[in-house]
């Protein structure tokens, strides 16, 4: 038999120039690894004790396609807590944040679609749709006042009745952009004239440094709006490897996710999910105690590095990621691996989130204060002298 390459969508897909780093440099002796999305806090031992409960108790079986109803009455008393008319009938629980996308994307996407987002972007969201035979066409983000913000008339000039759908993170990945309740309001009354669904990503809804939750298009949609949320346990509860999030969508879609998520992964694991209810209905105290504390982190990140000449560091919107420019540098790739060597930290290559991203490091600031402390120290003496 002869062997063949996997599809061409599959065969074009970049490997994870973030991976890549992280691969490089992972052995390397004293380093502090700042380059993967994921906070320097272990999970809640609430939450850890509602799996334990969950397996002491045997619940090792299989849960139907769209979650236990546990979660999902969870997920919408969370909805509901946030402003939201979220009704667990509209919610799907799914085996992790980067899962909701991939699901919702093959529920709405045929091949050839148009798809519209922003850039620089979460690896991910280019490359789903990319895999799925759908071309991706990006909006530039751009510095305004020390912030990252979007030109509204240009993400609406691109959003067209070709485009089948918008997929808007907010806030943002790598650069902690958010969009305002007024942006979203523009956004969803072009997208119901153009008959485009919007995917809004907002993982990072909880780590936004303006209010307790950042603006939402939930908080305005009603059940019928071809809007479709995903969201994710990873960040703001601390559980990136328990691989646990959700997508509340119209009530038209959730027959076709069901059988989605059956061909996909059939359930999250049910021990999982009982985490995720635990997590849900104690954790806005840890939600709220993070928040703060990556608050300052983000400032004490900002200020060390806007104080070296050449850098220019905008203070994220939400999120947990300082996305930096540093003057003159042309390959992040490589000099993201010099650093690894040079200074013993790891940073994320900004030519690994698409255009607009070269030029940049992403740092996650997401540590333990001494910890960042310590980076940011490394980071700093390294740039100053060059690298």
């Amino acid at each position: 038999m002869t062997l063949t390459a996997p599809r061409a969508p599959v065969a074009a897909l970049e490997s994870s120039k973030i991976r890549e780093v992280f691969n490089d440099g992972r052995d390397i002796p004293d380093l502090i690894p700042l380059w993967i999305g994921e906070p320097d806090i272990p999970t809640p031992d609430f939450i850890t004790r509602a799996a334990n409960a969950s397996l002491a108790a045997g619940e090792t079986f299989y849960s139907p396609n769209l979650g236990i109803e546990p979660l999902r009455e969870a997920i919408a008393r969370y909805q509901q807590r946030c402003g939201r008319r979220v009704t667990a009938d509209r919610v799907c629980a799914t085996s992790s944040g980067v899962n909701a996308i991939m699901l919702a994307c093959q529920a709405v996407l045929d091949p050839g679609d148009e798809v519209v987002t922003l850039a620089p972007h979460w690896p991910n969201i280019g490359a789903i749709p990319l895999i799925l035979s759908a071309p991706v066409r990006t909006v530039p983000l751009h510095l305004a006042q020390g912030l990252w913000r979007v030109d509204l008339d240009r993400l609406l000039a691109a959003i067209t009745p070709r485009t089948r759908l918008a997929l808007l993170n907010s806030p943002g990945n790598p650069t902690g952009f958010a969009f305002t309740a007024e942006e979203q309001r523009v956004i969803l009354d072009h997208c119901r004239r153009t008959g485009t669904w919007i995917l809004a990503d907002e993982v990072y809804e909880r780590l936004y440094y303006d209010g307790p939750a950042a603006p939402s298009f939930l908080d305005i949609a009603g059940p019928e709006d071809r809007v479709i949320g995903v969201n994710s346990f990873s960040k703001s509860w601390a559980m990136t490897g328990w691989r646990l999030g959700w997508l509340v969508a119209p009530p038209a879609l959730m027959d076709g996710l069901s059988k989605l998520v059956e061909y996909n992964t059939s359930c999250a694991p049910v021990f999982v999910q009982r985490a995720g209810v635990a997590a849900l209905d104690g954790g806005d105290g840890f939600i709220e105690e993070t928040a703060a504390l990556f608050r300052r982190l983000r400032d004490r990140t900002a200020a060390a590095l806007n104080a070296v000449p050449g850098i220019t560091a905008p203070v994220a919107a939400g999120g947990m990621y300082s996305f930096f420019r540093v003057e003159g540098m042309a390959d992040s790739l490589a000099e993201a691996k010099r650093m690894s060597r040079g200074a013993k930290v790891g940073l994320a290559p900004g030519s690994a989130f698409g255009p607009g991203g070269e030029g940049h490091f992403r740092l996650c600031f997401a540590q333990q204060e001494a910890t960042l402390d310590r980076a940011l120290e490394r980071v700093t003496g390294w740039l100053r002298r060059g690298g």
